[in-house]
């Protein structure tokens, strides 16, 4: 079943769309309204005291239950001209102090939280123009948090845009590798080689056989087309299809840019698709079957991994 289109927004509002429900359908809002503060009038809260109010407009559907962040450009009707979309996801309404938002223009798809305490200074400067996007990008921790206390991160993710005008990723339920380097050809067949035999369908072949090994090998589609050459981490979750809310979207993304071909171990710039989408880190190429594995089964957040021992050489 499709997602729903969202709503327009009336000039000046923000959308904050709920995608956690209960069972019933019930959308999940208390701990977001406890956080957020403001006034309510009726389906708006209101931040601020006089000029300068920052309104969300609460925009709930139970059909956007567990919506990813980057499948939001897909659902936005003509006229739609918000620089960003606020998401209460599970993260924010079970007990995180910062809300997610999405990117509309300057790369739609990807995100960063936001403290709810900075509301009320980001969202007016991302509207005038004085707060950019990249900015918050800049300023995430390694949580993708933007002005969280939990450290820089090791390799912070681009905010640059090379080209745009990318097709869809193609629907697969796992792990997409998509190489974005067209000029090291010696690179990319070492990788191939290490990833092992593919199929006709250009899938790995992992022998999950051997359950002694931490290598659990990478079950990806290779996608090795040049029209993805230079996509970066950033425009990647608005480029894997939108599913019905039954259907396995894709787990990770992995790129395979010029970093990781002249690399050895082959690190991976694999990018966040559910927390914070948009945000990435490097792997080896000998971790990321594991990495996939634990994001299948939430086990693990995405943040968790980057400095997760013996991953990052």
């Amino acid at each position: 079943m499709p997602f729903p289109m969202l709503p327009l927004p009336a000039p000046g509002e923000v959308l904050l769309v709920n995608t956690c429900y209960e069972d019933d359908g019930t959308p999940l809002w208390d701990a977001i309204l406890q956080t957020v503060g403001g006034r309510r009038d009726e389906d708006l809260v209101i931040l601020g005291d006089g000029d300068g109010d920052v309104r969300l407009r609460l925009t709930e559907n139970p059909g956007w239950d567990y919506l990813h962040g980057g499948d939001f450009p897909a659902l936005l009707p003509p006229g739609f001209d918000a620089p960003v979309i606020a998401q209460a996801d599970i993260s924010a309404v079970y007990g995180a102090d910062a809300m997610m938002l999405i990117d509309l223009r300057e790369v739609p798809g990807r995100g960063v939280r936001i403290p709810t305490a900075e509301l009320g200074r980001v969202l007016p400067g991302l509207h005038d123009g004085t707060i950019s996007f990249d900015e918050l990008i800049r300023g995430m921790d390694r949580c993708g948090t933007y002005l969280g206390d939990a450290g820089e991160p090791t390799n912070p993710t681009p905010t640059g845009v090379v080209r745009t005008s990318f097709p869809q990723l193609p629907v697969y339920p796992l792990t997409l590798l998509v190489r974005t380097d067209f000029e090291n050809h010696e690179g990319w067949s070492s990788l191939l080689s290490a990833l092992g035999d593919l199929t006709e369908d250009n899938e790995t072949q992992v022998d999950f056989s051997d359950t002694g090994s931490s290598d659990l090998g990478l079950s990806a589609l290779v996608v090795d087309d040049p029209a993805f050459e230079s996509l970066q981490p950033g425009q990647v979750p608005a480029l894997v299809p939108t599913v019905g809310r039954n259907d396995q979207h894709t787990t990770m993304v992995a790129l395979a840019d010029a970093q990781t071909l002249a690399d050895p171990v082959h690190r991976l710039l694999v990018v966040d698709l559910h927390d914070t989408p948009g945000q990435s880190i490097r792997m080896p190429l000998a971790g990321a079957g594991s990495l996939a594995a634990n994001l299948e089964i939430a086990n693990m957040d995405f943040y968790e991994f980057e400095n997760y021992e013996g991953w990052n050489g």
